[in-house]
């Protein structure tokens, strides 16, 4: 029996979620969003994956807060406008799509906001370019070409806590069956980690336990606030050396763990351009292995995962219990569709898609239900 397609449950207070498959939609930012709503893009996309097969639909990093934002064109979740148009898009989205859980990611930025988009470069936008100052834990730039970032006060930290319980409440509203909190590629919580980004002389800085506070409160307070689904997006190595390396990420996850996180999301890199990545198949799944069998909490691996098989092999060895994918869906949406015809599993669809079904796929969807939206 085929890993990839045997459910799984992932706890939480509410009682948590049984997703059927193993197959997750990662989450990848659109930039399509007008002043932080979404628009009929978000529509589109999130329609088209929630047909995907993919038991768990991610939806892209969601700023708690307008200065949060990578760009000016990204999702934000941080008052009413924004939340009614999160919420209207993603119900009707649903409505055309099989039920398949979502799962929303909460971010900020830090010193990377305020940036152009990728296919307009990428640069640090100034406030006369449409941009605003960023801050950060200290006030050290992400590019030495860049203005340094304003380092955040003790009272701006509570605020900015206090916006990623908001929105997970606002989450809460809107039917998200899970949250995970972005602590991964260079953005805000990441650079709190990270020693090459957080050189604080305050209880935020330092040590390995003054880095990982300011993650930690903001996590046990959406805990304490929201009782679905609740994870962390963690980047395991910054791939540079005296950076944030697995050993640390493999100590935070055991304190996350006891702090009820219900799984993390494994990732890599992001906070320095030094970086020096070797890439290859599956080249962050070690770092999954390692995390689940140091802490034992359910464990997604990501990272140049693209083969049914591939995905498979990554289970049964028992590096992680989810494989999520990004570029792969983008690329073929179907792809939940094509590997459990490879693998002998069995998907939902909704049934206006059944007619084009290759004979020898049709195997994959036998169990489906024709009572489906």
């Amino acid at each position: 029996m085929s890993l990839l397609f045997s459910p799984l449950h992932l706890p939480s207070p509410r009682g948590g979620i049984t997703l059927p498959n193993r197959l997750v939609v990662a989450p990848m930012c659109q930039y399509q969003a007008e002043n932080g709503c979404a628009t009929d893009w978000h529509l589109m996309h999130w329609g088209n994956l929630l047909n995907s097969g993919a038991a768990l639909f991610t939806i892209e990093a969601t700023a708690v807060l307008p200065e949060g934002r990578i760009t000016p064109k990204c999702l934000g979740l941080w008052d009413d406008t924004t939340e009614a148009a999160l919420a209207d898009h993603l119900q009707r989205a649903r409505a055309l799509a099989p039920p398949t859980a979502v799962c929303l990611q909460l971010a900020h930025a830090g010193r990377k906001a305020s940036s152009a988009v990728p296919w307009e470069g990428g640069q640090l936008l100034t406030p006369a370019q449409g941009g605003w100052l960023p801050v950060g834990p200290s006030a050290l730039p992400h590019l030495p070409t860049e203005a340094p970032p304003t380092e955040i006060s003790a009272a701006e930290l509570v605020r900015i806590r206090e916006a990623f319980v908001t929105a997970a409440q606002r989450a809460q509203r809107m039917g998200v069956e899970a949250v995970e909190l972005h602590a991964a590629h260079g953005y805000l919580l990441h650079q709190f980690l990270s020693p090459l980004a957080n050189q604080r002389s305050d209880a935020y800085g330092g040590a390995f336990e003054n880095r990982i506070r300011f993650p930690l409160e903001v996590f046990k307070a959406v805990r304490a606030a929201y009782d679905g689904v609740l994870g962390l997006r963690l980047s395991a190595s910054d791939w540079v050396e005296g950076g944030w390396d697995l050993p640390q990420s493999e100590a935070f996850c055991q304190q996350f763990k006891a702090a009820g996180c219900d799984f993390i999301h494994v990732s890599s890199a992001g906070v320095s351009p030094l970086q020096k990545i070797s890439l290859g198949a599956g080249y962050q799944v070690p770092f999954a292995q390692a995390i689940r069998a140091s802490c034992g909490m359910v464990t997604t691996a990501v990272g140049l995962i693209t083969e049914p098989q591939q995905a498979e092999a990554v289970l049964q060895a028992g590096d992680a219990d989810l494989i999520a994918l990004a570029r792969a869906f983008l690329y073929e949406p179907r792809w939940g569709w094509h590997a459990a015809a490879a693998l002998g599993g069995t998907v939902q669809a909704n049934p206006v898609y059944w007619r084009c079904l290759p004979r020898e796929a049709q195997a994959a969807f036998g169990k489906v239900s024709v009572g489906m939206r």
